[in-house]
């Protein structure tokens, strides 16, 4: 399982109020809550983000509320991965529970910059700077989670089974 794309980089703490403003939540349809993604830190991340591309971060990334609404406006975005330093855990077990690929890797997370082209591959951790040149050694997900990721979430992977 790989994901390739371009980097979107943002900074340390950036919390489910910024990727998702609460103001929105009430929104059902997935799509539409979608189009606010990431507004009130990057208001042209809608227009840019294509299928595919990742988000980078720092620490910390997806403090604050437990919402899942957080992860989900990423994956329905067309995030197919994010790359931090670190995640907040409730964060990391949202992400993994509606299938987005997550991955901690501090030296990625620090180097790729805004708009470099990068490939992640889940199955051995490894992430390539493809701008840049540089290969990078993150956590690798266990296959159970990748089972649930690639199923599109926890749900759906144990309807599955």
């Amino acid at each position: 399982m790989n994901a390739v794309g371009t980097a979107y980089k943002y900074g340390d703490n950036v919390d489910t109020d910024v990727i998702i403003p609460a103001r929105y939540l009430a929104i059902q349809d997935q799509v539409e809550l979608a189009g606010h993604a990431m507004e009130d830190i990057d208001a042209d991340f809608v227009h840019k983000i294509k299928k595919g591309d990742l988000v980078v971060a720092g620490k910390n990334f997806g403090c604050g509320s437990s919402r899942e609404h957080a992860p989900l406006v990423l994956k329905v975005s067309g995030v197919s991965c994010v790359i931090a330093e670190t995640f907040a855990r409730i964060f990391y077990r949202n992400a993994i529970n509606i299938g987005l690929p997550i991955i901690e890797c501090k030296e990625a997370a620090q180097a790729i910059a805004d708009g470099d082209q990068v490939e992640v591959d889940f199955d051995s951790g490894k992430i390539i700077d493809k701008t840049s040149g540089q290969t990078f050694t993150g956590q690798p997900f266990p296959e159970f989670m990748q089972k649930i990721i690639l199923n599109g979430g926890l749900i759906n992977y144990i309807n599955q089974r």
